[in-house]
């Protein structure tokens, strides 16, 4: 007898019954119980034919009292390891406007020795209450300390932090990069890709091994408690790989991850290539636990600081909430077009899925350039390449996209907390193509619509919020931080939402044949919710909290 036919014949170790239980599957179909053996779905559908034929005298049954039960929830796109030591010392401060800076400012000045760096915690323009980059002047609140304001691509720092660091007006910019100037020619504080003249600033003192461990599996926690069940590592280099499989080895991984494997393309190319030759691994390398996923390389930098690379110039708005001075401005292409053809082709040689981030309309553009040239020398819909980010969008971006076979991995959130600064920016009608939702289902691009999680615990007030219930809201509502909708044409089913928390993103991972929907024979990952996503009140979506997640068969988070 098969092991197969074995386990046919054993009882369930779980059934969930009297609730309503959303399948996900081809017809989306609503059944009242589901059972459970050893890690897989073993039947779905009505209560007395599942408790008929799976009870057990072992068997732990539960009475959903009419709750209802959702696949695993997937978040394609964050960064656990970074997001996992964010807070790992110290709760950070919410950082909304030029008033939160100063007060956190003066709060750890008095706490630092005179003279030492004090460093900002990462914030966007585009979510300050001013919409406006700060300069020296807001950072020099702090007089006996150098000052970094964090904007990822983009930094800010104050007048000694200028000096301490030799950055004059006649300071050359560096390559790629811009030391930005105010109208008497004088350096104003902001750097964009010109962090490596800052002088003196170290990192907070380092993180164990163990810290780092600790830290990472405590965020996985949090992730189970918000529902998800299988997580996109979204930048893995070398140190983060090595933190996963020895959470693996030790049987502390807590949560199913997909590595993307990231690679600076800025290096040289000769270095980058026998890099990709040399890998050891490839899509697919690992396990039901821990997998490579992707190989990816950025192309431009972020929409919340003005580097995103796109098609039309930033304007005259662009001065105000990013500190740029050239109002024709389109932003930063990091790579050079033969360049990324280069380092695609020597990836998808090894057999390596494609991603990159892209945030600007002419990046997105560039990576379809690069993916249509890849396919005339053999067809790259196999390899389900797709975007990360992909804000800026264009109905003939995605028709190119739907021919291609390329997928969409966009963060939905991101329409609710930028689009009032972007609105500024490019004007209403400039973001009709803003994180699209609805032109690429209709196109029948498929989406996965994840966070891009990286700094703070709080699910709903993190820098990038993980709350995969709050996203799905804003894909079916379209609501923006500061009142209206931002095209509400673009709005998407709450079935569709589900899909690209669930089965869509299977998908993307080559995993839609084990998880993002309930079937028979898939692993047995499940959410519980306290109210009905598909019936409760619009708003509700956004509240929703799971009270109970499964995951490999096992009952992960329970609310107590």
């Amino acid at each position: 007898m098969t092991s197969t036919a074995a386990l046919c014949l054993l009882a369930a170790d779980l059934i969930l019954h009297n609730g309503k239980i959303v399948t996900v599957d081809r017809d989306f179909s609503l059944r009242e119980a589901v059972a459970v053996k050893a890690n897989r779905i073993a039947t779905v559908g009505g209560n007395q034919d599942v408790l008929a034929a799976e009870r057990g005298p072992q068997t732990q049954v539960i009475d959903l009292q009419g709750r209802t039960v959702i696949p695993g929830l997937i978040d394609s796109h964050l960064h656990a390891v970074e997001a996992g030591l964010s807070e790992f010392r110290q709760p950070l401060p919410s950082i909304d406007s030029f008033d939160a800076i100063q007060n956190y400012l003066r709060e750890r000045a008095r706490k630092t020795p005179k003279g030492q760096w004090i460093v900002v915690p990462r914030t966007f323009p585009t979510r300050l209450k001013e919409m406006r980059m700060p300069t020296r002047e807001v950072l020099d609140v702090a007089t006996a300390h150098p000052v970094m304001f964090d904007a990822s691509y983009v930094v800010v720092v104050n007048s000694l932090g200028l000096r301490v660091s030799g950055i004059t007006r006649d300071t050359p910019d560096p390559p790629g990069g811009v030391i930005v100037k105010d109208e008497k020619g004088e350096p104003n504080g902001i750097l964009r890709r010109a962090q490596q003249l800052v002088k003196g600033v170290t990192p907070a003192a380092g993180f164990t091994e163990d810290e780092k461990l600790r830290a990472l599996a405590a965020m996985h926690q949090r992730y189970l408690a918000a529902g998800l069940t299988t997580i996109g590592e979204g930048a893995a280099e070398a140190g983060d790989i090595a933190l996963y499989r020895k959470l693996r080895q030790q049987g502390r991984l807590a949560i199913r991850t997909a590595l993307v494997w990231w690679l600076d393309a800025g290096r040289p190319l000769d270095e980058l290539l026998r890099e990709i030759r040399e890998a050891p691994y490839t899509t697919g390398s690992g396990d039901a636990w821990l997998k490579f996923g992707a190989f990816k390389v950025n192309i431009d930098g972020g929409m919340t600081i003005g580097t995103a690379y796109q098609r039309q110039p930033y304007g005259p708005f662009g001065r105000q909430l990013y500190g740029q001075t050239d109002p024709t401005n389109r932003g930063q292409l990091f790579v050079a077009p033969d360049k990324l053809l280069a380092i695609f082709r020597e990836a998808r040689a090894r057999g390596w899925q494609l991603t990159v981030h892209a945030q600007g309309g002419g990046a997105v553009d560039l990576f379809l350039d690069t993916l249509e040239a890849l396919d005339r020398e053999k067809p790259i819909a196999p390899t389900r390449s797709h975007w990360i980010h992909a804000s800026f969008q264009s109905a003939a971006a995605i028709a190119r996209a739907k021919r291609l076979g390329v997928l969409a991995d966009v963060q939905a959130a991101w329409a609710y907390l930028d689009s009032p600064a972007l609105e500024e920016v490019f004007t209403y009608e400039g973001l009709a193509n803003f994180i699209p939702l609805r032109s690429y289902v209709d196109a029948g691009v498929m989406v996965s619509n994840s966070s891009d999680h990286m700094i703070g615990f709080d699910k709903n007030r993190a820098i990038n919020p993980y709350n995969p219930f709050l996203s799905m809201w804003i894909a079916v509502t379209r609501r923006t931080a500061r009142g209206g909708k931002l095209y509400p044409e673009q709005r998407v089913s709450r079935q569709e939402a589900l899909k690209m928390n669930t089965i869509w993103p299977a998908h993307l991972l080559f995993d839609e044949d084990k998880k993002g929907s309930i079937e028979a024979g898939k692993l047995a990952d499940l959410v519980v919710l306290d109210r009905d996503l598909l019936t409760c009140p619009e708003d509700g979506i956004k509240l929703i909290e799971p009270v109970m997640t499964i995951l490999d068969g096992k009952i992960v988070y329970r609310v107590k």
